[in-house]
């Protein structure tokens, strides 16, 4: 998830200059296969995207386009494929997610009033986290935990401000989770504070709170869990990286997400990623994700708890990256993977290799 907030590059010194229309994006594709259910399926391990196992899959086509006309600007990127369209939950009114033929990643637009303080409105990846929905965006091609269980996606307005070249400041009002409308009205409260304490180093500490529609005024009509729709409660989430030299790179992600008891049973959570990278070469670079993930006790359901380490090379051709990628996780719940022969086991370990074209 988006780790940065809209800077002010939509600032023109002349409100009449006019920027060419920017075209980016990407394609990707992939194989995995699940140690424990070679035959097919979507295998052990559920966290977002890549779910198909032992199949050569498609991810999604990303389109983004960008456009300044002095200080005011737009973002609009749309999404088709498993990966952009029903897997990022939304389809613009909710109903039948499975038919739906695109998803919109980001529609929004900034005006900037100089280069210090701008104002940014409509639909936009949220600022929670440290992965997104685009694989360019990551460098693991599996994603997170926490990247799962936290809001994707937030609409609404919100205004940054530039206090000094090492401090950023951005506030906003916010609808529920994962949603283009709101149900019970503008709802939720978001701030991010961006520190850059020296060169190579940034850290965010992001809050997002708010009280979400109840699950009897809501009909997605999917069968959609209602945690990964709804977002009531308070997420505090701190997102750093740090190049320590031109080689190595450290990044860290961790959250913790308070529920009311009465959210439809939702489960609370808080968890902390560690991402160290080293570069071998231009071409090269290896890394490993390493997660504590756990749901928390709420009245009688006790929570759980995953380790989950991500071994993942990126191999860089022009726009082409190759992602060879080893995970091995393992839970304290008894019965959440399968055997080959299908009985219950805590752990689960899988391959995959992903192409990733950003253009």
């Amino acid at each position: 998830m988006s780790i940065a907030a809209v800077a002010t590059s939509a600032y023109a010194q002349d409100s009449s200059s006019v920027s060419p229309l920017e075209i980016s994006g990407s394609v990707d594709a992939y194989y995995k296969y699940d140690f424990a259910q070679p035959k097919g399926g979507s295998g052990n391990i559920g966290t977002s995207f890549a779910s198909d196992n032992n199949s050569l899959s498609l991810g999604m086509i990303d389109l983004m386009l960008k456009k300044s006309t002095g200080k005011a600007s737009f973002v609009g990127e749309l999404s088709f494929g498993p990966r952009g369209q029903y897997q990022s939950i939304p389809n613009g009114d909710g109903v039948d997610v499975a038919g739906n033929s695109f998803h919109i990643q980001n529609l929004y637009m900034t005006y900037a009033f100089n280069e210090k303080v701008s104002v940014t409105g409509g639909y936009m990846g949220t600022f929670i986290g440290y992965e997104v929905i685009s694989p360019v965006g990551n460098f693991n091609y599996s994603t997170s935990y926490l990247f799962t269980n936290g809001p994707f996606q937030n609409a609404g307005i919100k205004a940054n401000f530039t206090l000094s070249d090492q401090v950023g400041l951005m506030i906003g009002v916010f609808n529920d989770w994962n949603v283009y409308k709101d149900r019970n009205g503008v709802s939720h409260f978001g701030a991010q504070l961006s520190l850059s304490p020296v060169e190579g180093w940034t850290a965010y500490l992001n809050v997002l709170t708010g009280r979400s529609a109840s699950i009897a005024d809501v009909d997605f009509g999917d069968g959609t869990p209602s945690s990964e729709i709804l977002g009531s409660g308070t997420i505090l989430d701190l997102t750093t990286a740090y190049q320590i030299t031109p080689a190595f790179k450290l990044g860290l992600n961790a959250a913790d997400y308070s529920m009311p008891n009465d959210n439809a049973g939702g489960l609370g959570y808080s968890g902390i990623a560690l991402y160290p990278q080293y570069g071998v070469s231009d071409n090269f670079i290896i890394g490993l994700r390493g997660e504590y993930f756990t749901s928390k006790d709420v009245a009688e359901v006790s929570g759980t708890s995953v380790k989950a380490f991500t071994l993942t090379a990126n191999v860089k051709a022009g726009g082409l990256t190759f992602i060879p990628e080893l995970r091995l996780d393992n839970t304290s719940e008894a019965d959440r993977f399968l055997k080959k022969n299908g009985d219950f086991t805590k752990s689960a370990s899988q391959f995959s290799l992903a192409a990733v074209y950003a253009f």
